[in-house]
């Protein structure tokens, strides 16, 4: 039988993973090509840990925290308002062609908030997410705009640099050509990087952690598995007859069950019982555990109550951890979205016009209580002069506008155009009065 010696491929060429059957037969090979990721990722070792789990993107993803902490992210970016607003009105710039592809329809089987979780996702766990900005000529307009945005595999994406410091993108899937992309054509948002081309994955930097907090878990699970739970023991001095054995385990199947629970047991020729108690080790574990929970807590930035860690009273104190949570976790990605989406799908013509922006402010609101004192001084309410219409307070509330309800409060304390002013030169009647 012939030894199969290991083999050194260039790009393109293919391996197999598993010798050919005894018969001598083809069937059954399987080959790979060195471009596909599985293989890249196993010959680099990326995904290796010290605890012994397999830690990747899959795997992270079953662990209960991480799930939680990435999808709270990636669920506040899908769900919040994503518009191409006009600078010099202030105002939604509805007719523009990037506004509906970013706040309804990016492409033809996604929504608005299917892309950017996606996106956001993508992001956080390859470190890289990107989307090719397809574009059409428009008559109307006599320029090219964009109409789709279709996003990519990271694992077939590579961002390259030429000689001149330009920068293109290699998409090489794994049925099909490669293709080479300008920058212009691809919305590439990444996350915290070291050579300014690609981002750090949160998976592979919080490897170690991650692996601790799975082989936890599996530890759980095995103990529940194969390990024995009893409440107590049976304590005889001697020997136990066979009678009275019978007795006992016949006694002791017919309390099994929650509807059998707290029964009194009778006990046979002198038995003592005995309770067991949980054990350092148990609660040693239990502690490990929430300690994990911590550490994915701090990688991804998600303060510890929002994973279920319930250590704070409700009120305020969560109020005051949503606002941290949008402050220092999903404030950066804000900039990242906003810089990365009016680098690549505005024109050059229209960035000095045009802002592409996310709105907040669902995140931050609190009850209806303090809405209502918000927008109460917002409108000019203790004689205040107002800073908001009648008609913004309702559209912030999806309510239609109104008649008259685009002219701001002047408030009380302003004074009227009819009463006629006192003569600067003429001085205050306290000082006649020295």
């Amino acid at each position: 039988m012939a030894i199969p010696r290991p083999l050194v491929l260039s790009e393109g060429e293919t391996v197999s993973l598993r010798s050919r059957p005894s018969s001598g037969s083809a069937a059954g090979l399987l080959a790979l090509s060195l471009s596909d990721p599985l293989i890249a990722e196993f010959f680099r070792g990326g995904y290796a840990s010290a605890s012994g789990a397999t830690v990747n993107v899959e795997t992270a993803l079953r662990n209960p925290a991480m799930f939680r902490a990435l999808s709270l992210i990636s669920y506040a970016i899908g769900m919040l308002p994503f518009q191409v607003i006009d600078e010099t009105t202030k105002e939604k710039a509805t007719g523009h062609a990037l506004y509906r592809l970013l706040h309804r329809e990016p492409n033809g089987w996604q929504t608005a908030f299917d892309f950017r979780s996606l996106m956001q996702l993508r992001a956080l766990v390859y470190g890289d997410a990107y989307a090719l900005i397809v574009r059409s000529y428009q008559v109307r307009s006599r320029r090219s705009e964009p109409v789709r945005l279709i996003p990519l595999n990271p694992d077939w994406v590579k961002p390259v640099q030429a000689d001149d410091w330009s920068v293109t993108y290699e998409y090489s899937p794994p049925k099909g050509g490669r293709r080479v992309f300008a920058a212009s054509e691809i919305f590439h948002l990444r996350g915290l990087s070291l050579d300014g081309f690609r981002g750090l994955s949160l998976v592979r930097q919080a490897r170690e952690a991650i692996g601790l907090a799975i082989s936890a878990e599996l530890a759980s699970a095995r103990l529940f598995k194969n390990g024995a739970f009893v409440s107590g023991v049976l304590e005889h001095p001697g020997s136990l007859s066979e009678t009275a054995y019978g007795r006992l385990k016949e006694s002791l199947s017919e309390k099994e069950g929650a509807d059998n629970a707290w029964q009194s047991m009778i006990l046979e020729e002198g038995m003592k019982w005995g309770a067991v108690g949980s054990t350092a080790r148990d609660a040693e574990l239990a502690a490990f555990r929430k300690m994990q929970v911590e550490e994915i807590a701090r990688v991804t930035g998600v303060p510890r109550p929002l994973l279920m860690v319930d250590e704070t009273s409700w009120g305020s104190g969560v109020t005051a951890l949503g606002q941290f949570f949008v402050q220092y976790a999903l404030n950066p990605w804000f900039e990242a979205w906003q810089q990365a989406a009016e680098r690549s799908m505005l024109a050059d013509a229209e960035k000095d016009r045009f802002s592409i922006k996310f709105n907040p402010n669902a995140l931050l609101r609190g009850s209806v209580k303090d809405q209502g004192e918000f927008f109460a001084k917002a409108l000019g309410a203790g004689g205040a002069p107002g800073w908001m219409t009648q008609n913004e307070v309702r559209d912030l509330n999806d309510l239609p506008a109104r008649d008259g309800g685009d002219k701001l409060n002047p408030g009380s304390q302003a004074k009227p155009a009819s009463q006629p002013q006192e003569d600067a030169d003429e001085p205050p009647a306290a000082a006649n009065s020295r």
